[in-house]
């Protein structure tokens, strides 16, 4: 970082943010928020829902039970499991948002009682950033100034969270739901209208083909690369679906 000069420092807050960012100003951009809430209680939701349903099928089927039985596993498990999912992001989200909450009013009250405690904490932030001990000096001053605004930066630099993007409990609830739901029906629709070997065929057809669209849909928004997290998905569909219907081929009841 240049080297701030008195100058720069009278010119006031504004100044000094230009001449730290001096240059032409870049195009707006906005960012994917990947700290949680719906989107990841849906990519979730869908797998779990997926391969959980698809290895209970399929554990069923492998121990010769009649197409009445694998509709009734496959049915309870689809709404067991939608029902656990929510719940579980209820909790969990909402437990998350009532942490960093605390965490905030704490940061808010060493803010009120001791600013210039908590000022040198963040000038300390920025030079373990590799800031030099002036800048980081003027830097933490500029921000104290602002109650608000040292509030955020300390949030964001010693929580790591942002904290205008925390999840909301009920929609990640929804989403894991119904995307669960939706995952776990898919590999159960064809024993509604067949059974045996052609249903099972089916399961695993649509099984494997719906693990490669999820994984592949992961892959391009994470840029992980799209082959690779669809092979992982499938790979996993595989591994779950295999160990369920050897376990229901072994330890099988037979026809009822």
């Amino acid at each position: 970082m240049a080297t701030v000069t008195g100058e720069a420092v009278r010119t006031g807050p504004f100044g000094l943010l230009r001449r730290f960012t001096s240059g032409p100003t870049p195009a707006p951009h906005r960012h994917r928020d990947v700290q949680g809430g719906a989107f990841r209680a849906s990519v979730l939701g869908a797998g779990d829902g997926l391969i959980t349903n698809v290895s209970l099928v399929l554990g069923v089927a492998g121990g010769n039970s009649a197409g009445g039985a694998v509709r009734l596993a496959g049915i309870a498990g689809m709404l067991a499991g939608a029902c656990s999912m929510a719940a579980g992001e209820l909790v969990s989200v909402r437990a998350q948002q009532e942490l960093v909450e605390r965490e905030i009013a704490v940061e808010r009250a060493e803010l009120a009682e001791e600013p210039e405690a908590e000022q040198r904490e963040l000038a300390a932030m920025y030079r373990a950033r590799g800031v030099t001990p002036d800048d980081a000096e003027i830097v933490a001053r500029i921000l104290s100034s602002n109650p608000a605004v040292a509030l955020d930066t300390h949030t964001r630099l010693e929580l790591g969270v942002d904290p205008n993007q925390q999840g909301q409990a009920g929609r990640a609830a929804v989403a894991s739901f119904l995307s669960f739901g939706i995952g776990a029906l898919l590999p159960l629709l064809p024993w509604f209208f067949t059974h045996g070997t052609p249903a099972v065929l089916a399961s695993i057809a649509i099984g494997a083909v719906v693990a490669v669209v999820l994984g592949a849909a992961i892959g391009s928004f994470s840029g992980r690369g799209k082959t690779r997290v669809a092979l992982r998905q499938l790979a996993a569909a595989i591994v779950s679906a295999g160990i369920t219907f050897g376990v229901g081929a072994l330890f099988g009841v037979g026809t009822s």
